[in-house]
């Protein structure tokens, strides 16, 4: 934002810059996750998924603990503060993640980015059990719509008995309860004022580290594939996808709650089935086109403002 004209380039230096606003931390993590989906995709193939999730949070986490370092944020915490990390990175950074990789070997990307929409209600269960916010009407209403805009978008595959669509599906779900769990983490985090950028750096890399130890236990040959294919793609999910965009979205959850922040996770499926549609040429179906709207709508109405002294 320009200076206004009166005042001098002292001023203007010596002025912070103002905090971005919640359209700025809306529109960023929804643009950038809404093409990491795609991008993961880049990531397949050559590479185990626990290698690559392993590469792509140790990564963030490094560079986002030397940004800490060097803009005088203190990385010190207390054992029992990163017992919470490491709870947080295990489901938020860590199987989320690993699922999100393995059902992206099954369906396409935007399909499972639709499903991972279901967050939105998965949030607003875990703040009435972990923080005692009621659950309306309406949300068991959206929810039911999301739930069968899933089933309708998947319903072509189903139907013509397809066990990989099954096991995407599983995945995909899976991913979304994770998310879920270290949303709620991360929102108890934030209500204890834990430093944000300090506490998503440990969380990644405690995130990286579990999924090593799922490697191990699992078996997963560790490789790297030197292609720009691979090397650009995970700069991008590691800089952009894991560390601006995650920046920017847990600022909004603390700054407007887990439940308007989940706009978000309404837009995003929106990108990535926009983009999957272009460059995966994911073929649409009448039923395919009624779930996404059934998932969309059910957001939507879950996360649209109350009626002022209505019942719902």
């Amino acid at each position: 934002m320009d200076p206004a004209p009166t005042m001098t380039a002292r001023s203007t230096a010596n002025t912070p810059a103002p905090p971005m606003g919640p359209i700025a931390l809306f529109s960023i993590p929804t643009l950038i996750w809404g093409s990491t989906w795609l991008a993961i995709t880049f990531q397949l193939g050559v590479v185990s998924p626990e290698a690559s999730v392993v590469y792509r949070f140790a990564l963030a986490a490094i560079l986002l603990g030397a940004w800490c370092l060097a803009t005088g944020r203190s990385l010190r915490f207390p054992l029992a503060q990163h017992g919470w990390f490491a709870a947080q990175g295990t489901f938020l950074f860590g199987l989320n993640y690993l699922c999100v990789y393995w059902a992206e070997r099954y369906v396409a990307s935007g399909l499972v980015a639709v499903m991972f929409s279901l967050i939105v209600f998965l949030n607003l269960v875990g703040v009435r059990v972990f923080f005692a916010t009621p659950v309306n009407r309406r949300t068991l209403a959206g929810a039911t719509l999301g739930i069968t805009g899933v089933v309708a978008l998947f319903w072509r595959d189903f139907s013509a008995g397809q066990a990989d669509a099954a096991l995407g599906v599983l995945f995909g779900v899976g991913g979304t309860v994770f998310a879920s769990i270290g949303n709620m983490l991360a929102v108890r985090s934030q209500r204890r004022t834990v430093p944000l950028l300090p506490g998503v750096a440990w969380a990644m890399g405690y995130g990286a580290l579990v999924i090593a130890l799922v490697a191990e236990l699992d078996g997963a040959t560790w490789s790297f594939e030197a292609t720009p294919r691979y090397v650009l793609s995970l700069l991008y999910l590691a800089v952009f996808g894991s560390v601006v965009a995650f920046g920017t979205y847990l600022t909004l959850l603390g700054r407007i709650g887990a439940a308007r922040a989940g706009y978000v996770g309404v837009a995003v499926p929106v990108v990535a089935l926009l983009l999957s549609t272009v460059f995966e040429h994911y073929e649409w179906t009448l039923s395919a086109l009624i779930g996404a709207g059934l998932c969309v709508a059910g957001n939507l109405l879950v996360l649209m403002p109350r009626s002022a002294g209505g019942r719902e």
